[in-house]
């Protein structure tokens, strides 16, 4: 998900406690102690309620990464990527494939990990209808994405896409405008294979949303 410049990362489990050496006498004898610090708590669902607005918050592995409100690129490239896919959302009808509900940015839950692409969608056989008045989800979406920037470029590749995996989300897209790239991930034995790259120009039909033509200038602005 892309955001503004800064950002933060709040507790964690991962990182090694400190040893300090201390010294003490016993019976004469001048012995040093390794003392260790105690390690950093998990962070909790708890902590992630607790961050203040507009911040935008994500879980994992029991570390809280917060970011700012994303940018007006950023929101560009997302409200383009959800005219793009408006035909599939919602029942069938002429000229509407229908048979999706795409969200934009849904609070999704993995066990304690506590995920917030900036779109997901699930099929309406998985869910026939969109929950009522709750903020998160439990039910893996079959598509998520998340729109790349240098700022969230790691926690995006390299902390949630394998929570992703593991929650079972069937596909995932990385669009990162500086390049101007749609990258297409297939879950298959639970791992991410790159089912095809776009970029430029082109207009494409990408799973798993092959009922619909997506011109990628749209999403540059380009169009």
């Amino acid at each position: 998900m892309e955001r503004g410049a800064v950002g933060g990362k709040i507790g964690g489990g991962t990182s090694s406690s400190t040893m300090y050496p201390a010294c003490c006498q016993a019976n004469g004898v001048r012995v040093t102690v390794l003392a260790m610090s105690t390690p950093r708590r998990r962070a909790t669902y708890d902590d992630l309620v607790k961050v203040p607005e507009p911040l935008v918050a994500d879980l994992v592995d029991g570390e809280l990464f917060t970011s700012p409100r994303p940018s007006f690129r950023h929101a560009a490239v997302s409200s383009a990527l959800g005219m793009a896919l408006a035909t599939l959302h919602g029942v069938a009808g002429p000229g509407r494939p229908g048979g999706w509900w795409i969200l934009d940015a849904p609070e999704l839950h993995f066990g304690d990990d506590v995920l917030v692409p900036d779109a997901a969608g699930w099929r309406h056989e998985r869910m026939p209808r969109v929950p009522g008045d709750v903020v998160g989800c439990t039910l893996a979406p079959d598509w998520a994405c998340e729109v790349i920037s240098p700022s969230t470029g790691y926690l995006d590749r390299t902390r949630k896409m394998p929570v992703y995996a593991r929650g079972g989300v069937r596909h995932l897209w990385l669009i990162d405008p500086s390049p101007r790239t749609l990258e297409v991930y297939r879950l298959e034995e639970a791992r991410w294979i790159v089912a095809a790259t776009y970029g430029g120009a082109l207009t494409v039909r990408a799973e798993p949303f092959e009922d619909v033509e997506i011109d990628l200038r749209r999403l540059w602005g380009e169009a």
